[in-house]
């Protein structure tokens, strides 16, 4: 398909977010589908955010969110290479929705990473002890605990959790699509949840 009409270019644009010209070429690929197209774009945007990985995030910002009703409160500080960057719309956008995000889904921390061998060891002995006497082999055994481990960091861990506004997609998801459209490296540093009360 060598051409694409202007209105599929527009709406694989505002679903993304991205340039008219990624969207034509992703949409001249996919053959005019657009959820192929999305997932193409997203698949680019990971390869974006592993080549700019090692690029220092030295500049960014950091933004706050008051629940209505003054109950809730975060602040969340996103690094990234430019000051530019930082100022972008893209940038004060994403750092809205993470706001959102945190006050909605309550993270304990940023990513898998960020929890400890400690604590991993400790769910994974959880997770053995609750099976063993289940019958099944080790390595259906190991699959089960790898699957619950990964609902562990859906909830308490902000990358690996569902977006609130498309559930489509995790929050590691969309943060490469920001790095895919701003071509620079950006990171979630940091965050803090206040609760009256807690």
């Amino acid at each position: 398909m060598a051409k694409v009409e202007l209105k599929l270019i527009q709406e694989l644009r505002t679903r993304t977010g991205l340039g008219m010209m990624d969207c034509k070429k992703a949409l001249v690929e996919t053959n005019g589908d657009i959820e192929k197209s999305i997932i193409l774009l997203r698949k680019k945007g990971a390869a974006v955010a592993q080549k700019r990985a090692d690029k220092s995030t030295a500049e960014g910002l950091i933004h706050s969110y008051i629940h209505p009703g003054d109950r809730i409160g975060v602040m969340v500080e996103i690094n990234c290479e430019t000051d530019f960057v930082a100022r972008n719309e893209n940038m004060q956008k994403f750092a809205r929705d993470i706001c959102l995000q945190i006050t909605a889904m309550s993270p304990s921390h940023v990513s898998s990473e960020d929890l400890g061998a400690e604590f991993l060891e400790k769910e994974r002995s959880i997770f053995k002890e609750q099976l063993k006497d289940s019958d099944k082999p080790a390595q259906v055994i190991e699959k089960i605990v790898e699957g619950r481990l990964k609902k562990v960091f859906a909830e308490v861990c902000l990358l690996n959790q569902p977006f609130i506004k498309d559930e489509k997609m995790t929050i590691e998801q969309l943060l490469q699509e920001l790095i895919a459209k701003t071509g620079e490296n950006i990171r979630i540093k940091r965050f803090v949840r206040f609760v009256v009360g807690a």
